[in-house]
C-alpha cells in the first residue's frame, strides 16, 4: 500500500461522494475550475508559484529561492521554504478554500488553478511528500470522459523528491500545444517585477539565467542584463517603489498596476509602484469595492510622501502626480487622496528651514538657482533649488503650491534693508533671466535700488551707474544736491543699465543735476549755499564741454545772484554795446562776480551761459515764437508761413543806439552769429534792418553808396566803417525792393516832391507795388507821374492801355513797368482810376482795311523776326485822328474793337505788335518796316 502522508485517499473519497450525492456538483467544479483557469488565473502561472514560494520562504524566516526548468518536456518550479503539508494539500484540492495564513500573499491559494493554463498532470513534490492531479485519473476515476474538475481529486506521489537544495518543486508535464522555450521567456519577463513584488524571494533562476533581489529600502535587482534599483517605502501595510538610477535620480514610471501585492488590472498613473495589502477579487484581478478597499487606498496615500521624502531633494518633484486623465476608477480616488497628502504633509524642501506642506509652499517662477538662495530669507515657505522654474511651479500647482512671479518678488524685495554687495549679488542672478527672454525687463521696473546718499531707490531707471573720479564724487557729496539717484558703488552691476539705469559720467551727472539747476536760483534767496552745485557743474562741464539747460544755474553776479545766462562775463566786448540800463537788479541782465570769474576759463562759463559775446537761440523744430527774441510775434506773423527753424540773436533790443556800429562787427566777427545774421528769412537780419539805429536811421531805409538805380528814392548810407556785404545782410539796400510793411514809405518817397527820381526807377516802383502782396487801397494824397513830376492823386489815372499815351498829359499818368494785370492792381492799390475807364474816343474816318499779308514791308519785317502772321488784318489811315471831347488827337495806332494804325512805320509796328501779341518787339519792327533787311536787325 502506499504512503498517504496528506491523507489524499479520504480528500478523494470526499469529494467523490459529493459527486455521487449531488451530480450537479460535479457539474458546478468543472465549470468552477474552468472559470478560474479561463478567466481569473488567466495567465498568472508563475505570478501564483512565485506567491507560494514566497509565503514558504516567509514561513521560515530566510529570504526564498526559485528555479524554473524544463525536464523532459515537464516544466519545473523548485522553491525553498516551508515544505508541503496536509493543509496545503487540502487547499489544493479544494476550488473554494484557500491554506492562505496571515501575512502571506498566496500560500496554496485558488491562484494554484493557473497551472491548468499548461498542464493536465500537475505534481507538487516536497520533502514531506509528494501530491499528484490528473486528469485523465479523475475521468478514470468518475467513469466519464469530457471535461472534468482537475485540481479536486489529489493522489500519492511515492519515493518523490524535490531537487537537492530545494525543499518543494511543482512538475506540470506540459500540454502537446504549449511551446517550452516561448514559456520559458515568458516566465523570465515577469521575473523582476515579481522580485519587487514579493520581498522573502531573494534569487530566482529560470533556466540558466539568474536574478537576485538584495538590500532596503534602496533594493537592488541583479538580472542578466545589469542591475535595477527600486527605492521603497513600507508604511500602513503598503510599499510605494519607485526606480532609481545608480546615483539615486528617479526613474517615474509613466503607467502601471496595482499589485496587491501581485499585478492586478487595476492601471495607475502614478509615477510610483504601489504594492497595497488591499480586498481583491478571488480572481485576483480587481480591488473589491468597499470600506476596507478605501482605507487600504487611503492608507497608501498617507504612507507616498514618506517615499517622496526618501529621495533627494531636488529628485522629489518626480514623483508628483502628472497631469492627465485617470486610467481607472482607483487610479482616480488614489491620486485625488495622494494629491491631498502632498498638499498637507511637509516633503518639499525648504530653501531655509524645515520642509514644506504644498500648499504653505511658494515656487520661485523661474529657473534660478543662485536667486533662490539669496531670497531664502526674505520669502517665506519658498522651496529650495533647484526646485524652482516654469516647470516645477506648474507641476506643484495642483498641490497647492504658490508660484513667486516677478511682480511679487519685487513687492517682497521693497523695503527690504540689505547691504549693497547682497543687491549686487541678487543683480547677477537676474540677468542672465533678462538676456535669455526668461523674465521682460519691464516686470523688474521697480526693483529696489541702493544710492549712495543711503536712500532706496524704487525702480532702476533714472538713476546713474557710479563711473565718476573719486574726487569728482567727494565733491558731489559736498554739494549736497537733492534728489541726485547715484547708485551705491558696491551694488552697481549691468542689469540696472538694462533696465532704465545709466553711467554716470559726467554727461549723464550732468543731466541729473538739471533738477538742481533749475531751482538753484530759489537756493540762495532763501539763505542756502548753492556754490557747491556751482562748482560741480562747472567741473562737469570742464569735462564734457557745453551742454545745454545749464543756463539757470544760479551765479555770484555784481548784484547778487543771477542766472548764468543773465550774466556777462567780466571782460565782455558786449559791456561797451549794450546800455548801461541793461545791467543791475533791475535789468535783463548782471555782470558776473569778478572774483568768481578770476581762475576760472571763460569757455567753461560760457558752455553754462554766461555771456562773452552775443548768444544765439536754436531751435529745430519751433511750435510757437516763444524764444525771447525781440519783436518776434511780429516776425512769426509775417512771414508766409512758420519759420521751419529759428537760429537768431538773442538780446539785440539791448543794443545802445550809439552802438550799432561795434555790435554788427562784433556779429560779422563771430562765425555762429553771422550765419544767424545772413540767413534768409531769419529773425535776425529782418529784425536788425527794421529796428537798428544807422545815422538816426533803421537800416532798411539806406541804400549802399554804389546802389545808383535807387538813387533819388533812397540815400546812400554814410561811412560808418562797416563792409559793404555786412551792410547788405542788415537791409541797407543795394536794389529795389518792397517790403510789404514798407509800402507807405515808398509811396511817401515817390509823392515827395524834393526826390528827384528817374523815370526808369518810378516805373520799376509802381511795378513792384503792382507785384507786391500788400493791403489793398492805400489811396496817396500825391503821386509820381509819368514826366516825374508828383501831382495830386485827384488828377490822376494809371495808364492802362498803351495807345492811350498819346491822348492823355504825361503829368497826369501814373504808370509801372508793362506786366499781367500790373495797371489793374495799380489802380487798385492808389484807388486811381484806369485811363480807359476815363477816355471816351471816336475814330474821325474810316480807313483802308488791309490783311497783314499784303503789307509788303510788314510782312518782311514779320518773317524776318519769325514772327507768324496772325489772322485779319488793320485799318490804315493816311492821318489817324481821334475824337475825345470834341477835340481831334493825332495818334499812331488805336484800337477799339479794331486795329486802327496810321501809315506810318511807328503805326504799323505797333498795331501789329499787339494784334501778334509780341508787344516788346514794337520798336525793331518799326526800324525794320522802314528797313525790311536783316541789316537793322545785325547792326
Amino acid at each position: 500500500m502506499l504512503a498517504d502522508p496528506f491523507g489524499t485517499g479520504e480528500l478523494r473519497d470526499s469529494v467523490l461522494r459529493a459527486w455521487r450525492d449531488s451530480p450537479t456538483r460535479f457539474t458546478e467544479d468543472t465549470n468552477a475550475e474552468h472559470d478560474l483557469r479561463v478567466g481569473g488565473y488567466r495567465d498568472r502561472l508563475f505570478v501564483e508559484l512565485a506567491q507560494n514560494a514566497a509565503d514558504a520562504a516567509q514561513l521560515t524566516g530566510a529570504p526564498g529561492r526559485l528555479r524554473v526548468s524544463i525536464v523532459d518536456n515537464e516544466l519545473r518550479v523548485a522553491n525553498t521554504g516551508a515544505p508541503l503539508d496536509a493543509a496545503g494539500v487540502a487547499s489544493l484540492a479544494s476550488l473554494r478554500a484557500s491554506a492562505k495564513r496571515a501575512g502571506t500573499v498566496g500560500r496554496f491559494g485558488l491562484g494554484f488553478a493557473a497551472v491548468l493554463a499548461v498542464s493536465e498532470e500537475p505534481r507538487v513534490i516536497s520533502r514531506t511528500g509528494g501530491v499528484a492531479f490528473s486528469a485523465a485519473r479523475t475521468r478514470e476515476a468518475i467513469g466519464r470522459d469530457g471535461a472534468v474538475p482537475v485540481l479536486r481529486l489529489p493522489w500519492p506521489v511515492p519515493d518523490a523528491e524535490p531537487p537537492a537544495g530545494f525543499d518543494t518543486e511543482v512538475r506540470l508535464p506540459l500540454r502537446p500545444d504549449v511551446d517550452a522555450t516561448a514559456l520559458l521567456d515568458t516566465l523570465a519577463a515577469d521575473v523582476e517585477d515579481l522580485l519587487l513584488a514579493l520581498p522573502w524571494l531573494a534569487r530566482i533562476e529560470v533556466d540558466t539565467r539568474v536574478w537576485t533581489r538584495s538590500g532596503g529600502p534602496l533594493v537592488e535587482l541583479t538580472a542578466p542584463g545589469g542591475t535595477v534599483r527600486w527605492l521603497t517605502h513600507a508604511e500602513h501595510g503598503c510599499v510605494w517603489a519607485v526606480p532609481v538610477d545608480a546615483d539615486g535620480v528617479p526613474e517615474p514610471q509613466d503607467t502601471d498596476v496595482l499589485h496587491a501585492p501581485t499585478p492586478t488590472d487595476e492601471r495607475l498613473s502614478l509615477p510610483a509602484r504601489l504594492l497595497a495589502s488591499a480586498p481583491i477579487e478571488p480572481s485576483r484581478r480587481r480591488l473589491l469595492a468597499g470600506e476596507a478597499t478605501r482605507a487600504a487606498l487611503a492608507g497608501a496615500a498617507d504612507a507616498y510622501p514618506g517615499l517622496v521624502r526618501a529621495l533627494r531633494g531636488e529628485h522629489r518633484l518626480a514623483l508628483m502626480p502628472r497631469p492627465g486623465f485617470p486610467l481607472s476608477e482607483v487610479d482616480t480616488e488614489l491620486r485625488e487622496l495622494v494629491l491631498e497628502r502632498l498638499t498637507k504633509s511637509a516633503w518639499l524642501p525648504a530653501a531655509r528651514g524645515p520642509e514644506l506642506p504644498g500648499s504653505r509652499a511658494r515656487v520661485l517662477g523661474v529657473d534660478a538657482p543662485d536667486l533662490v538662495s539669496l531670497l531664502a530669507d526674505v520669502v517665506p515657505g519658498l522651496v529650495a533649488a533647484p526646485l524652482c522654474g516654469p516647470e516645477p511651479a506648474r507641476a506643484l500647482a495642483p498641490a497647492g503650491a504658490e508660484t513667486l512671479g516677478m511682480a511679487e518678488l519685487v513687492e517682497a524685495l521693497t523695503g527690504l534693508d540689505r547691504e549693497p554687495p547682497w543687491w549686487r549679488s541678487l543683480y547677477a542672478a537676474l540677468l542672465p533671466l533678462v538676456e535669455s527672454h526668461a523674465v521682460a525687463a519691464d516686470e523688474l521696473g521697480a526693483l529696489p535700488v541702493p544710492l549712495a546718499d543711503g536712500r532706496t531707490l524704487p525702480g532702476p531707471r533714472g538713476a546713474l551707474l557710479f563711473g565718476a573720479s573719486p574726487d569728482l564724487l567727494e565733491l558731489l557729496s559736498t554739494a549736497d544736491v537733492a534728489g541726485l539717484r547715484l547708485v551705491h558703488p558696491d551694488a552697481a552691476h549691468p542689469l540696472l543699465e538694462r533696465l532704465g539705469a545709466k553711467p554716470a559720467e559726467a554727461g549723464d551727472l550732468l543731466d541729473a543735476l538739471r533738477d538742481a539747476v533749475d531751482r538753484s536760483l530759489d537756493d540762495p534767496l532763501s539763505g542756502l549755499d548753492t556754490l557747491g552745485l556751482a562748482e560741480v557743474v562747472l567741473r562737469l562741464v570742464a569735462e564734457t564741454g557745453a551742454r545745454d539747460g545749464l543756463g539757470a544755474l544760479a551765479l555770484p553776479a555784481e548784484h547778487g545772484w543771477r542766472r548764468a545766462d543773465e550774466l556777462m562775463l567780466p571782460t565782455s566786448p558786449l559791456l561797451e554795446i549794450f546800455d548801461t540800463e541793461a545791467f543791475g537788479e533791475d535789468g535783463p541782465l548782471d555782470v558776473l562776480d569778478e572774483e568768481f570769474a578770476d581762475g576760472r576759463p571763460d569757455d567753461v562759463l560760457t558752455a553754462i551761459g554766461v555771456l562773452d559775446t552775443f548768444f544765439v537761440v536754436a531751435d529745430a523744430e519751433p511750435a510757437e515764437p516763444d524764444h525771447g527774441l525781440p519783436d518776434e510775434d511780429e516776425w512769426w506773423e509775417a512771414a508766409d508761413e512758420p519759420p521751419p527753424s529759428v537760429f537768431a540773436v538773442r538780446d539785440l533790443d539791448l543794443v545802445d543806439d550809439d552802438a550799432w556800429p561795434e555790435a554788427l562787427n562784433l556779429l560779422a566777427a563771430n562765425p555762429e552769429t553771422w550765419r544767424a545774421l545772413t540767413l534768409p528769412g531769419g529773425h535776425t537780419g529782418w529784425w536788425i534792418a527794421r529796428y537798428a539805429t544807422l545815422a538816426g536811421r533803421a537800416p532798411n531805409e539806406w541804400r549802399l553808396p554804389d546802389a545808383e538805380s535807387l538813387a533819388g528814392l533812397y540815400d546812400p548810407i554814410p561811412d560808418l566803417g562797416l563792409r559793404p556785404e555786412l551792410l547788405a545782410a542788415i537791409g541797407v539796400r543795394d536794389r529795389l525792393r518792397l517790403d510789404p510793411e514798407h509800402t507807405a514809405d515808398l509811396l511817401e518817397r515817390l509823392a515827395d516832391p524834393a526826390r528827384e527820381v528817374a523815370p526808369g526807377l518810378v516805373l520799376r516802383a509802381h511795378a513792384a507795388l503792382a507785384d507786391a502782396d500788400v493791403p489793398g487801397d492805400l489811396a496817396p494824397g500825391f503821386v509820381r507821374t509819368l514826366d516825374g513830376s508828383v501831382t495830386d492823386a485827384d488828377r490822376a489815372v494809371v495808364l492802362d492801355e498803351p495807345w492811350l499815351i498819346p491822348v492823355w498829359p504825361a503829368n497826369r499818368l501814373v504808370a509801372a513797368e508793362p506786366g499781367d494785370g500790373r495797371a489793374a492792381r495799380l489802380a487798385e492799390l492808389l484807388d486811381l482810376p484806369r485811363a480807359s475807364e476815363r477816355t471816351i474816343a471816336e475814330v474821325e474816318a474810316d480807313g483802308e482795311y488791309v490783311p497783314w499779308r499784303d503789307l509788303p514791308a510788314l510782312a518782311a519785317a514779320a518773317e524776318i523776326l519769325d514772327i507768324p502772321l496772325p489772322e485779319g488784318g488793320v485799318f490804315v489811315h493816311d492821318e489817324l485822328l481821334v475824337r475825345i471831347d470834341g477835340r481831334p488827337h493825332a495818334v499812331p495806332w488805336w484800337s477799339a474793337r479794331t486795329l486802327h494804325a496810321a501809315d506810318s512805320p511807328e503805326g504799323l509796328a505797333r498795331a501789329f505788335a499787339w494784334a501778334a501779341d509780341r508787344w516788346p518787339d514794337r520798336h525793331l519792327l518799326t526800324t525794320l518796316i522802314d528797313d525790311p533787311t536783316p541789316g537793322p536787325l545785325l547792326g
